[in-house]
């Protein structure tokens, strides 16, 4: 057993589960649920198998009363409660749920992505608005109050009011196939990542263009730190940290942290602090401290490519998982 595994032996509850996890996410009360491609959700501590969909579990997020929604490839948007009893909140025809996202504060909201149409949704279920675009939405995120849903698609990014579903201008356009959005916790910025190996980017309000490129491979997972200073992203042999102060991030090189022996899949930013945990295609998964450029282990390679990893509301627990199936919580409380 290697070295790197001492804190996922000492501090983790891993678990083999059979199947390729798409996702993985905690609720308001830090129960971890893990989507699988065999149409499950797994619920902790214990691994619970919540069947959900006919097909692959595309989508997870939080509910923002307990529990999880999941989209699936069989056209359902389905609510899974703490305790395991499951409800269809939406059936959409033959149409794939790729892309569901929550917000959990004030005036809570689902938002969905079902082809080329966003759909804003009660807690329950109940479809306020259907917010169509160009084109099949490929990602979707809510800004920090909630206020404003992002949607990225084919040669650009569409940002909404989610209260009257009006389109904010300016229009976010640049060429090229855009394949998940996120926004500055300062409502700053807004960033794609896209199909070649770069991201794209637009001040707000005034929608100046930013690139950031130079990848070996594709930037699959990326997001903004606590403070908004740091977009954290995959694609490259490290952590690549773009900054977002001092006129960043066009003109200024990115740092680099937590060198491993692959890629970088997933990344996924510390909810309180400067930190970022990283899984790579090898199954080796990090945390660094990006103000200490300090790097901890959690676990080596070996267990398949990190295909899922979240850390839970307060910043203690990191749960993560891989294309085999293996899924793990580490607790970091006495880190």
């Amino acid at each position: 057993m290697s070295d790197l595994d001492e804190l996922l032996n000492k501090r983790g509850r891993s678990a083999p589960l059979g199947a390729y996890v798409t996702a993985v996410a905690f609720d308001a009360k830090g129960l971890p649920g893990f989507a699988l491609g065999d149409g499950t959700l797994r619920l902790g501590p214990d691994y619970t198998s919540v069947a959900l969909h006919d097909g692959a579990v595309l989508s997870l997020a939080a509910h923002p009363e307990g529990g999880f929604i999941t989209g699936g490839d069989d056209g359902r948007l389905m609510r899974t409660k703490p305790d395991g009893g499951t409800q269809e909140l939406r059936k959409f025809g033959s149409k794939w749920v790729e892309h569901v996202a929550a917000f959990s504060g004030k005036g809570a909201l689902l938002v969905a992505a079902v082809g080329k149409t966003l759909y804003v949704l009660s807690p329950d279920g109940e479809v306020l608005k259907e917010l169509a675009h160009p084109s099949t939405v490929t990602g979707i995120a809510f800004d920090a109050k909630g206020k404003r849903v992002a949607a990225s698609h084919y040669n650009g990014a569409s940002l909404w009011f989610t209260a009257s579903g009006a389109l904010v201008s300016p229009k976010l356009e640049w060429k090229g196939s855009h394949t998940g959005v996120a926004i500055h916790p300062g409502g700053e910025a807004l960033v794609t990542t896209m199909q070649e190996n770069a991201l794209h980017g637009w001040t707000l309000p005034g929608g100046k263009h930013m690139r950031m490129s130079g990848y070996p491979a594709k930037p699959e997972s990326f997001g903004f730190t606590k403070s908004g200073k740091w977009l954290a992203t995959a694609g490259a042999e490290s952590i690549v940290l773009w900054p977002f102060f001092g006129g960043g991030p066009m003109g200024k090189p990115p740092t680099e942290l937590g060198m491993g022996d692959g890629i970088v899949k997933r990344v996924a930013c510390h909810p309180r602090h400067e930190v970022v945990a990283a899984g790579f295609d090898t199954g080796m998964v990090l945390v660094a401290d990006v103000a200490r450029e300090r790097v901890l282990p959690v676990c080596g390679p070996g267990r398949g490519n990190i295909t899922a990893l979240a850390w839970n509301a307060d910043g203690t627990q990191l749960a993560f998982g891989t294309e085999t199936g293996f899924a793990a919580v580490v607790d970091f409380t006495q880190a």
